[in-house]
């Protein structure tokens, strides 16, 4: 028996046809989809959807952007909490979301306890997202409420906007103190 190949065929580009490319907005979940507690939140209890997020969310879906969810979970990593505590969490927003959110990622790494370039500020989980819905950085959004948040963002072409008062130490497209707000500026600049 001989070694066996496998090929790939690539076609010409100008024979593929046109390859769309989409827009998204890549949402923070603590502190912008829900309140922030200074500390986990992975009870349901204690997942408080922020003020006009279903509204907002509905309005960007609406508008044709994906909308997805990149999230940091460490308390996974750490044992504070399970990955099924954390998924009724996210299955909560789903519903109260009307379902309009396409993916959710979450690292549920520390670097305390392991590395991982999925954790934000690592760019991984966007790159995923990029790939899996074709999206087109420069015609998308991250919205987040940390440095962390928008960093990997910036560093792929992706605009960003900081909710909140928080000081930032990168260059940050925009601000805005609610979902709301930040829906009508991405609306409004498209």
């Amino acid at each position: 028996m001989g070694i066996k190949y496998s090929f790939v065929y690539f076609a010409p580009v100008d024979k593929l046809g046109p390859i769309h490319r989409h827009k998204a907005v890549f949402l923070d979940r603590d502190g912008v989809l829900n309140e922030e507690r200074g500390q986990h939140t992975y009870r349901l209890e204690d997942f408080i959807i922020r003020p006009g997020v279903p509204e907002a969310l509905r309005l960007l879906k609406a508008s044709g952007y994906y909308l997805v969810v990149i999230t940091n979970q460490s308390g996974i990593a750490r044992g504070m909490y399970t990955r099924e505590q954390m998924q009724a969490c996210h299955n909560y927003l789903h519903e109260v979301t009307d379902y309009v959110i396409d993916a959710v990622y979450y690292s549920p790494y520390h670097e305390s306890i392991t590395r991982s370039l999925g954790r934000k500020p690592g760019t991984l989980l966007f790159e995923r997202a990029l790939a899996r819905f074709l999206i087109k950085p420069e015609l998308s959004w991250m919205i987040g409420d940390k440095d962390r948040d928008l960093v990997p963002a910036h560093q792929l072409g992706i605009q960003t906007l900081m909710m909140g008062d928080a000081t930032s130490t990168i260059p940050t497209n925009y601000r805005a103190h609610s979902m709301e707000d930040a829906a009508n500026v991405i609306l409004a600049l498209g």
